[in-house]
């Protein structure tokens, strides 16, 4: 259970130029005034049950509307969608709740929307109260809620009882960052114990922490899928090339995939790893004193640049980043022909592992702003620990220890009273 199919799926809307024209169409049907705009087309993926899926695309991609269609709540207008199981949708923040009636009525209202029985409600009132912890809020009508109270209470609902498919939508993005860390935790139970995902998020590490493959939506097409890591790095430099179509993706030898974008008025022609002698590394020891070091060349004025990298684990999660922005080192001016070699040095505090590193040359302190170049996998390279403690996790902190043991007083024997 928990499958789903998509196949042509479609969704179009009906635009008319004014008012009249809607009414005019509707005495007259056999002549149309409208023109047809579509949202989504020719949609086609599937989902196994208990994988989890990401989808992500800028705003107006139509993630939203595809949501909408799984969950049943919108009528497609060509294709076939097959959902397997029961579903629970957390779409739009309080979705279905009524602001006057109070936190406890909807939940009845909401649960009834979900195929539960009025008896079933009430047994899981208590861990639904439990799990939003609103506490007397509870009996207060919805209206008085903030957008985090609405949304805790929304999501403690949808997901009382663990469903075959749970779709989100943003939703949990609203709110504080315990309730989001607490209901990442439970929907990762539900992974677990073999509930389908789809889950919308422009959270990146959410989505590479929790799906198994992403999805993404540009201009109402399905323009990629495939591992999250390649999906999102395409996606990113989609953000940043919004006006020039430069983003290309090449296989490297390991079978990973190094996304490249970029307007190229600058661009990076080397990078190394170096150690303590200043050798080129692929291979570090935990503590060792390091240096990254990257040769760029200046191919048209450029009014300021700003070198970034960052470096992520195997799983594609920052590790650390920095850029000359933040470091108030920035260089303005450049004319075209010129060369920088930029050192950074750190000593290497992460833990044994592989990891890659990505750099960006950009004006300011993003790439979304003047993307000279992004480059993925600009750097591939192994942490060893041979000399340091065997610590456990990504970051070697050195941390020194002290004990302090002191034995129990033992009580002196009472003196006998002689008479």
């Amino acid at each position: 259970m928990g499958r789903i199919s998509v196949k042509g799926l479609g969704k179009a809307y009906k635009q008319y130029p004014t008012r009249a024209s809607r009414l005019l169409e509707w005495l007259w049907p056999s002549r149309p005034r409208h023109s047809v705009h579509w949202i989504l087309q020719d949609i086609d993926f599937e989902v196994q049950a208990g994988e989890a899926i990401g989808l992500v695309g800028v705003n107006g991609a139509g993630k939203s509307t595809l949501l909408k269609m799984i969950a049943g709540t919108t009528q497609p207008t060509a294709g076939k969608i097959q959902v397997e199981g029961r579903v629970a949708a957390l779409l739009e923040l309080g979705m279905g709740f009524h602001p006057e009636f109070t936190g406890r009525q909807n939940v009845i209202m909401a649960g009834q929307l979900l195929g539960l029985s009025v008896e079933e409600i009430q047994g899981l009132m208590p861990e639904i109260e439990r799990f939003a912890e609103i506490g007397e809020a509870i009996d207060q009508p919805v209206r008085t809620y903030s957008s985090g109270m609405q949304m805790r209470l929304a999501f403690s609902v949808a997901t009382a009882r663990r469903p075959d498919v749970l779709i989100v939508d943003e939703a949990l993005s609203v709110g504080d960052a315990y309730f989001q860390h607490k209901s990442f935790e439970r929907i990762r139970g539900f992974r677990r114990s073999g509930t389908t995902l789809l889950i919308v998020s422009h959270d990146r590490s959410a989505i590479q922490s929790i799906c198994d493959r992403a999805l993404l939506l540009n201009g109402g097409k399905l323009v990629k899928q495939g591992d999250t890591e390649s999906v999102m790095d395409y996606y990113n430099a989609l953000l940043a090339e919004r006006e020039r179509n430069t983003v290309r993706q090449e296989m490297l030898a390991d079978g990973k995939v190094r996304t490249i974008s970029g307007s190229g008025e600058a661009a990076i022609l080397d990078v190394r790893l170096l150690d303590e002698q200043g050798k080129a590394q692929d291979v570090v020891e935990v503590g060792e004193q390091v240096q990254i070091e990257v040769d760029v060349e200046v191919r048209e004025p450029v009014e300021r640049l700003v070198l970034g990298f960052m470096i992520k684990d195997r799983f594609g999660q920052p590790m650390y980043g920095i850029n000359t922005h933040r470091s108030e080192q920035a260089l303005d001016g450049l004319q075209a022909g010129e060369r920088i070699t930029y050192r950074f040095a750190f000593p290497m505090r992460l833990g044994k592992g592989n990891y890659s590193v990505a750099f960006c040359l950009s004006r300011l302190d993003s790439h979304l702003d003047r993307n000279y170049e992004w480059r993925d996998y600009g750097l591939v390279f192994q942490v060893m620990n041979l000399r340091r403690e065997d610590f456990v996790g990504c970051t070697w902190l050195d941390a020194s220890i002290d004990i302090s043991r002191s034995l129990p007083e033992v009580p002196a024997r009472n003196a006998r009273s002689v008479s």
